[in-house]
């Protein structure tokens, strides 16, 4: 069973690993949809995403990436 367009926590996981380093806040929605689209565990609707859904993915992914810079400056 794939991602749905609600498991934010999840599908930011697995954009971290595929994009290493990059800070989510520099992404576009329009980029971060397709990214996640295009992504073989998503299995839902791609026209059932929404400003609020992508801004929640936005903001885990984000959670990730700040640990992340602060795990390489210790």
């Amino acid at each position: 069973m794939g991602f749905k367009w609600d498991q934010a926590q999840e599908i930011a996981e697995v954009l971290a690993e595929n994009h290493p380093g990059l800070n989510p806040l520099d992404v576009r929605f329009t980029d971060l949809r397709q990214w996640i689209i295009d992504l073989d565990e998503f299995d839902d609707d791609p026209s059932g995403s929404s400003e609020g859904k992508l801004e929640a993915i936005q903001m885990a992914w984000r959670e990730i990436y700040e640990e992340q810079q602060g795990e390489e400056s210790e």
